[in-house]
């Protein structure tokens, strides 16, 4: 048995059929572990929610930015963008059972010696701290009032933790942090402009695993969401988002021995530009 942990998708299932070929991947004894945004700017969100969805238990998935966009979409808490390709879901004849199995998805996953979560962690949260503040995050996204969650989600503030922040606070910092998240000061102050490689951020602001004593360094950590990143191995972190959506490869680690496969992506289609 073997588990492999891919990069964002993103919509792009053809390349995904193609890596999962390429690692002879068996999904009555191998596992997959995939980092978020499963969906959306790539062509076929609808036909990678139903195969992930029907993998059960032999597919791992942490929730991304993409994929808490689409839900609050669908519950009318966002409107489509421009570059948004989730029409294909949203019209779809088994919508409600998709959406519900998403929204049951976690937000960081942590098991024999790694951690995965989207897009970050900050640096004053333990691996532990942060597993207890994705439940809770994952108690309100699943729960009955999840719709009061979805409508409270957004925005950049707080910008920092606190430990005794409350309420919709302190969900929009754990959510940000863990979907959102390239970099942030040492003092743990988040900032979310910069999309691009990290020798052009701001004064003051780092990676976030670069950021010194970061209190999760003693765990491998696993992410995507930073394409203009790309594959990265170092500070004991893999970044797995080696830019499929954006024409370039489709990344699997297989974490018993972190030997590396990929597939190319050139063929792939996207809306809006990489920025």
């Amino acid at each position: 048995m073997s588990t492999y942990a891919v990069g964002d998708i993103q919509g792009c299932f053809e390349p995904l059929q193609r890596l999962l070929d390429r690692i002879a991947f068996d999904p009555h004894h191998d596992r997959l572990w995939l980092v978020g945004d499963l969906v959306n700017r790539g062509p076929d969100s609808l036909a990678i929610l139903r195969f992930v969805r029907d993998l059960g238990e032999r597919a791992v998935t942490v929730l991304g930015n993409h994929d808490l966009h689409l839900l609050a979409v669908a519950e009318g808490f966002e409107r489509l963008k421009r570059s948004d390709t989730l029409e294909q879901v949203l019209e779809a004849p088994d919508r409600g059972q998709l959406l519900d199995w998403l929204r049951h998805r976690p937000l960081m996953h942590h098991e024999a010696g790694y951690a995965m979560v989207h897009a970050g962690l900050l640096p004053a949260w333990t691996i532990e701290q942060a597993l207890a503040l994705a439940r809770e995050a994952e108690r309100a996204l699943q729960g009955e009032a999840y719709r009061g969650f979805l409508a409270n989600m957004y925005g950049n503030h707080p910008v920092r933790w606190r430990d005794d922040l409350t309420g919709f606070d302190r969900l929009r910092v754990i959510v940000n942090a863990m979907t959102r998240l390239r970099a942030c000061a040492a003092d743990g102050e988040m900032e979310f402009v910069h999309k691009g490689h990290p020798d052009a951020l701001p004064p003051r602001y780092l990676p976030w695993y670069a950021v010194p004593g970061r209190r999760s360094q003693d765990v491998a950590v696993l992410f995507g969401h930073w394409s203009s990143l790309g594959l990265q191995q170092q500070f004991n972190v893999w970044c797995l988002d080696s830019g499929c959506l954006w024409g370039r490869c489709l990344t699997a680690l297989r974490l018993e021995d972190r030997q590396l496969f990929h597939v190319d992506c050139g063929g792939s289609t996207v809306r809006g530009s990489e920025r």
